[in-house]
């Protein structure tokens, strides 16, 4: 998760005639449990405000200001409330802030036996009143799983965790930068995007031909830094057998061409052109070099699919891990929970059980085998799995996506390329979804369990409408 990583601006809500020892008392222990996760916080001290808490006018705006001071590092802010707390100055705080984070209200539990004046939190009555004043402000904000807890309670922490994810996407889609590399294959519409809708919510897509990538590849002396280092990394990672020299020279020409390219533009993500224009005018496929850029963290889509790449980053803000992009294959006899997951392939090497370095079987038989070296070919490892697509939609201007989890079985098949058996519950509801909102046939793939926060991250913080099978109606 890497919550080390990871800032949180803390606001401490007070109402002064609620029992102050128990703010005093609440503060430490959330500050605790967050020193506990290694989560870094901002927030107010005792010396800067009674108890360190916000209650009134003038402590919002002392607030506001440490938080402006510290907008750069700020991933999401957490309001949590030891007593009913001061709603107002809460929700003040923030709008003052300016911050575009997201943001998470928590509430201490009452204890049945302290009830009494001098003990009682009302924080559950409290939570309503401030989440009240949030809507008022027009302040989007996420909830905890239970209305109050308990600061050391495994639900608090974990939903802790999964606001961290929130934050970490949120700020992750901000001015993001796809990398498009050649065109469109021709039979490939279902690759089509909108680069303007995509604008609109900060993400940028960089073209480039894929003749000028061809050109950069070949102007590299095979003997330079750049391309030994991406020939070893190749050789490190592959193990290649029976691979011409010739061919993993190019595919190393190729990658360094790539990453100085992707360097100079600052590009999170990619989409490749694969079919078949590389193949015939240079002589390998770029799957390998594309695995080799998904498993260290830039996602590295195929057939140009810019919103496959998109997906994938998401994926991978989402997990902090690889993902990979993959065609909902075939069916896996009569179970109506369980799909072949192909791709020919691509896949960061993470997500086999074991992998090698082959040509692609299907591109040989126009371009010729010599012509179609560099696959990363092998079953998946079994384990959890979340499945996310996201699309423009043009005729509405905006995006929307579906999502799944799941687990890849140890289910074996007899086939080629990168391959594995999904089982996935309710899977003939969630293709119906894919079908009838028209969905690429393409999905990105993380090996974690992610649904719920990138649900949270997209729908609330950005707009998106995200659909589940839980969610979607459609017949």
């Amino acid at each position: 998760m890497n919550a080390d990583k990871m800032v949180i601006g803390l606001i401490v809500g007070n109402r002064g005639f609620f029992p102050g020892s128990l703010v005093e008392e609440g503060r430490k222990r959330v500050l605790s449990v967050f020193e506990q996760m290694g989560i870094e916080v901002v927030t107010l001290s005792t010396q800067d405000t009674k108890y360190g808490a916000v209650e009134n006018l003038e402590d919002a705006e002392k607030c506001a200001r440490l938080f402006k001071e510290h907008e750069d590092k700020i991933d999401g802010i957490v309001v949590t409330l030891p007593n009913f707390g001061d709603e107002r100055s809460a929700a003040t705080a923030i709008r003052l802030s300016g911050l575009d984070v997201p943001v998470l209200v928590h509430a201490f539990s009452d204890d049945l036996n302290k009830l009494g004046i001098e003990s009682r939190r009302d924080s559950f009555c409290g939570k309503i009143s401030l989440c009240n004043n949030l809507v008022q402000y027009g302040i989007l904000f996420s909830d905890t799983t239970e209305h109050v807890e308990d600061p050391e309670s495994n639900e608090f922490k974990e939903d802790i965790q999964r606001f961290l994810t929130v934050c970490r996407i949120v700020k992750g889609l901000k001015n993001v930068k796809i990398g498009a590399i050649g065109a469109r294959p021709a039979a490939f519409n279902t690759v089509r995007f909108s680069e303007k809708i995509l604008e609109k919510y900060g993400i940028t897509v960089e073209t480039i031909d894929l003749s000028e990538i061809i050109a950069r590849a070949r102007s590299f002396d095979s003997k330079s830094s750049e391309v030994s280092q991406e020939l070893e990394k190749l050789k490190d990672t592959f193990k290649p057998r029976g691979i011409p020299s010739d061919a993993l020279d190019r595919m190393a020409r190729l990658a360094a061409a790539v990453r100085g390219w992707m360097k100079e533009n600052k590009i999170n993500a990619m989409a490749f052109q694969c079919w078949t224009a590389l193949e015939a005018i240079y002589g390998i496929v770029p799957c390998a070099v594309m695995s080799l850029f998904s498993e260290s963290l830039i996602p590295s889509a195929c057939e140009m699919d810019v919103m496959g790449a998109l997906s994938m980053y998401v994926l991978q803000l989402a997990s902090n891990s690889p993902s990979a992009l993959m065609d909902w294959n075939n069916n896996y006899g009569n179970d109506p929970e369980k799909a072949i997951m192909f791709h020919c392939s691509n896949f960061p090497k993470s997500f086999f059980k074991s992998c090698q370095m082959s040509y692609q079987a299907i591109i040989a038989g126009t371009v010729g085998k010599e012509n179609a070296y560099g696959t990363c070919t092998g079953k998946i490892a079994a384990g959890p799995a979340t499945f996310l697509r996201l699309s423009s939609f043009d005729n509405e201007g905006t995006i929307a996506g579906v999502i799944a989890e799941g687990e890849f079985t140890n289910d074996n098949l007899k086939t080629f390329g990168g391959y594995g058996v999904a089982h996935i519950p309710q899977l003939r509801s969630l293709l119906r979804i894919i079908t009838q909102y028209g969905f690429e046939h393409h999905v990105a793939v993380s090996k974690s369990l992610v649904k719920d926060a990138i649900i949270e991250a997209l729908e609330k913080y950005k707009g998106w409408e995200i659909f589940t099978v839980s969610s979607c109606s459609c017949h």
